[in-house]
Formats: structure tokens, C-alpha cells, sequence
């Protein structure tokens, strides 16, 4: 039997970014989807998944499972969205890994449709565990691009590569999507800590990601007849960057929420590469972008405002929204000595919290059971 383990995320810095070929700072963090696996001697794939139901932060599934069967002798065709059992197995099989016959069994404690990818490590999981019962121990960079094609671009969905680089690498990591994607592991953060809330507002990833890229794509092409190639030229070049003013008002707002954000990214790795890290400054840098998804891309809730103005006034450092947005989770960045009155605050709104601690990626284990 193999047995792996995926790790959620959260993003620091570049949310809305990487899919726009700029840069995320991002973290894995111990929040985990597994799947067990043991090889059949017939051509059926068994998956016991937990029940989406129990979709929620500290969340206990109960021990209730949906039961997915596939014949592996047929082709897999997609009947609706987002059948990513079957895409894991095409894309596997696309990529040379002949997918034979297993069990699995899958869990986890990842809170459902909360942005905190829980599609990702599944299909992460997933993958990394029927490729290793047929044969093959997937690299990193392998499970986190096939992962991406089964999850993003095999339903032409918008999305990029964050949540795979970030699960499949662990650790705090600077991610670089200018061309071939760059990893950078950095030093973890010195002090405080990390405390994810759950809004309990369910999201529609897909409707968030669409109201954030496609403005921003669409006045990136009338830009670029400005000789905008980027948002870095408009983070890099005031005379370009007064070019946004060309743009109608709602599709500017959001250029300008990406080029400010993208600054924020800049400064905070800066802080990061040299280990010098003031938690004041760094909560600082976390509003402002909170303060930029906001207004400027739409994607926080009265609720996720709310619950960050509480954990503020509780002792926070500062937060933001995790993940597209439009509902799910937040985190804040706060002092050790602050937990329990931050956690008691939010609380009281009616909203669940964990702390959260850095993981590091994909754990592969084998046993003769």
C-alpha cells in the first residue's frame, strides 16, 4: 500500500498573480488531503472519498464516504465539469503512466470550496498515488504540472500553478511564472503566527477567478498597443503606468489593484531573502493588499472584512483573504501571545479558526498493508 499526503496553502503575496505570469510568495501549511492506495489484480479503480458534506474548517468527516468505480478497460469520457477523478487518470495515462487497477481511499481535513485547494490536493493526491501503485514516483515539478493540466487545462478553466508548486514543494516559497516556473524556498517567517478562519461562505472559484482575469487580460491587450508588455512595465515605468487612465474605470481599478500588489510582492520577498522580517511591517503589507483585493479586484465578503477587523482590534499584525476569494477562508498574522484572544473574537462572530503551522510538500509512504 502507498499512502500520500498533499498539503493546503495559503498565499501571502500575489494572489490574482500567478496566472498573469508574475510572482507569489506562498506557504503550505498543515492542513492535508491523503489517499491510500493498494494495487488490484483486476482493471477497476475503487475510490472512497470523504463526503464533500463535511466540508468545513475542524470539520470531522464522521467517517461518511462517497464510492466512485471505474472500469479501466474503457475510455473516461467527461459527461459535466470538473471530473477530475477521470482527468487524473487521462492525464496519467496521456503523460506514459498506464494507470492498472487499486483501492483508494481518500480524507482529509482541507475545508471544501473555501480557497484553501482542496481540488488541487486531492488531485495531487490522487495522482501522486495511482502513478506510484503503477510504477512511478512522480518528481515535484512532475506532479505539480501534470496536477495542473488535470485539474486547469484539461477543463479549460482559468487558474494557474500556485496551489501545485506550493503542495508539491512545501515549505514558505517564492514561485516565478514569467516563463518556465522558478522555485525559491525562503527562510520562514521569525516570529508570530499564523490563524486561519473559516467565513463559512461557500465559494464559486471558477465565477471569482472569471470577474478577476478577465478585465485585467482584457486591459492588458489594450495596453499593449500602448507598449505595455506587463504589470511589471506598469510597476516598473511611471510613464507607462499613467497609460492605465486609458483603460474604462472598472477595468483599471483592477490593473491598478495588480500593479500595487505586485509592488507589495517585491518588497515583502526583499524582506524575506534577507531574513530580516519586522512583523509590524509584514502585517502592514498583508492589509494593503487585502485593502487592494477589496476594492480593487471585488473579492472580499462584508463577512471576511468583518472577521479581519476583529482579529486586528483582538492584537492581529494583519490579514487578508485566502485564495480567489468571493467567500471561503482568511488568515491573519499575529503575535504568539495573541492567539487565544483572537481566536475568542472571531469566535464570537461565529466563524471557527486554527492555527496554522508551515508543512513541508508531498509525503510518500509505503507499507506492506
Amino acid at each position: 500500500m502507498v499512502k500520500v499526503s498533499v498539503p493546503s496553502r495559503i498565499c501571502l503575496f500575489g494572489e490574482h498573480q500567478d496566472y498573469l505570469g508574475l510572482e507569489v510568495i506562498a506557504a503550505a501549511v498543515n492542513l492535508y488531503f491523503t489517499a491510500k492506495a493498494s494495487p488490484r489484480e483486476d482493471h477497476m479503480l475503487h475510490i472512497r472519498i470523504r463526503d464533500e458534506k463535511c466540508g468545513g474548517l475542524n470539520a470531522q468527516s464522521g467517517k461518511q464516504y462517497q464510492n466512485v468505480a471505474f472500469d479501466l478497460t474503457q475510455p473516461l469520457v467527461y459527461t459535466g465539469k470538473r471530473e477530475y477523478m477521470k482527468s487524473v487518470v487521462n492525464v496519467l495515462n496521456r503523460k506514459g503512466i498506464t494507470v492498472t487497477g487499486a483501492d483508494v481511499e481518500m480524507d482529509s481535513d482541507i475545508p471544501i470550496e473555501r480557497g484553501m485547494c482542496s481540488s488541487t490536493a486531492m488531485v495531487m493526491a490522487l495522482m501522486a498515488a495511482l502513478a506510484a501503485v503503477s510504477g512511478k514516483k512522480l518528481t515535484p515539478a512532475e506532479l505539480a504540472s501534470f496536477a495542473w493540466e488535470a485539474e486547469v487545462k484539461e477543463f479549460n478553466e482559468p487558474g494557474g500553478m500556485m496551489d501545485q508548486y506550493t503542495a508539491a514543494l512545501g515549505g514558505l516559497v517564492h514561485l516565478d511564472f514569467s516563463g518556465e516556473t522558478k522555485a525559491e524556498l525562503l527562510p520562514a517567517i521569525p516570529s508570530g503566527c499564523f490563524i486561519l478562519f473559516d467565513s463559512m461562505q461557500p465559494k464559486d472559484t471558477l465565477a471569482v477567478l472569471t470577474s478577476a482575469k478577465t478585465p485585467t487580460l482584457e486591459g492588458m491587450r489594450i495596453l499593449k498597443g500602448y507598449g505595455v508588455g506587463s504589470i511589471r512595465d506598469l510597476a516598473s515605468d511611471p510613464v507607462k503606468e499613467r497609460q492605465i487612465s486609458r483603460l474604462p474605470a472598472s477595468i483599471a481599478a483592477k490593473v491598478r489593484a495588480n500593479v500595487d500588489n505586485y509592488r507589495l510582492g517585491q518588497k515583502a520577498l526583499r524582506m524575506m531573502q534577507d531574513g530580516d522580517v519586522d512583523p509590524h511591517q509584514l502585517g502592514g503589507l498583508l492589509n494593503r493588499e487585502q485593502l487592494n483585493l477589496r476594492i480593487g479586484l471585488g473579492v472580499s465578503t462584508p463577512v471576511i472584512d468583518r472577521a479581519l477587523e476583529t482579529a486586528i482590534s483582538a492584537g492581529a499584525y494583519g490579514g487578508k483573504v485566502n485564495g480567489s476569494g468571493g467567500g471561503g477562508c482568511l488568515y491573519v498574522y499575529a503575535p504568539e501571545e495573541k492567539y487565544d484572544a483572537i481566536i475568542e473574537a472571531v469566535g464570537k462572530l461565529g466563524l471557527p479558526g486554527k492555527k496554522l503551522t508551515l508543512s513541508d510538500g508531498v509525503r510518500f509512504e509505503r507499507s506492506g498493508s
